[in-house]
């Protein structure tokens, strides 16, 4: 049997990408554009991916913390009423593209309960530079 190394080879193997996710982001929100919208909270389900550009990640400032995109979707609540899910999926992305690191971001926001017999409705935006 070969012993494994402490760290296995890369000579043969090539980073090709990076990718940062936070995956069913729960948070309360005014959202809607219908008059019983307004003045109550309702749920959304948050997914985003950040693409970053192949490199060695060895501490956490060689990297997006995926906690700057719960606080942007927080912030962003914090604001007020937001018409459209894809206003506030759009308002999201461009937060992220604010980190020069990030060269792809996709956005998905659900909103459960908002279409009957439907597990959820919502938007996916994606934005690259």
């Amino acid at each position: 049997m070969t012993a494994l190394a402490a760290f296995p080879s890369t000579d043969a193997a090539r980073q090709e990408g990076l990718k940062v996710f936070v995956r069913g982001l729960r948070v309360e929100a005014g959202i809607g554009v219908y008059d019983h919208e307004h003045g109550r909270l309702q749920t959304l389900i948050i997914d985003v991916t950040l693409e970053l550009s192949p490199h060695d990640v060895e501490r956490l400032a060689d990297t997006v913390n995926y906690e700057t995109i719960a606080e942007a979707a927080r912030a962003i609540v914090a604001e007020g009423h937001v018409g459209l899910v894809e206003s506030f999926a759009e308002r999201l992305a461009l937060d992220a593209l604010s980190d020069a690191r990030v060269r792809r971001v996709t956005v998905r926001v659900e909103k459960p309960g908002a279409l009957e017999a439907a597990e959820a409705a919502g938007c996916e935006v994606v934005y690259a530079r």
